[in-house]
């Protein structure tokens, strides 16, 4: 690798572990073999270096289009992924409903219910994990 291409994937390696949270993308690099492993490189450095550290949108504003594109196109996997994001920059699940409730009427229901649906799930992962981190620093509390 270049000096300039080291430097894109370190910001984009370190963007990414921000909005998605390290534990996601570590399995995805871990995963990668040694053909696709071209492909997450590309994704770091364009994706997450090139575009999202660009000035032109704030991260909360960049998850939310990407919910919406990714419901438009039914990428539900990383949907996912881009849920916790969102929630990791920022977004509040009203926000979310609310991008969510826009693409029933510009990608289809059925579109729309599959990314509620997957959202959800995300959404009380979420919500189970802060109440387990928070039970587990209360035991040790005592």
């Amino acid at each position: 690798m270049t000096d300039q291409t080291m430097t894109r994937y370190k910001t984009g390696l370190e963007v990414r572990r921000e909005v998605l949270g390290a534990e996601y993308v570590d399995r995805s690099l871990a995963a990668a073999t040694a053909f696709s492993q071209p492909m997450q490189q590309y994704v770091t450095e364009t994706c997450w270096s090139d575009i999202w550290t660009r000035p032109g949108l704030p991260r909360q504003t960049r998850s939310l289009v990407n919910l919406g594109m990714l419901t438009a196109l039914g990428r539900s996997h990383e949907l996912g992924a881009h849920v916790r994001g969102a929630v990791r920059n920022g977004c509040t699940k009203q926000e979310i409903q609310e991008v969510l409730l826009q693409t029933a009427i510009y990608c289809g229901v059925p579109a729309a219910l599959e990314a509620f649906r997957v959202a959800g799930q995300v959404l009380e992962a979420m919500a189970d994990e802060t109440a387990d981190e928070t039970a587990d620093g209360r035991a040790g509390d005592g």
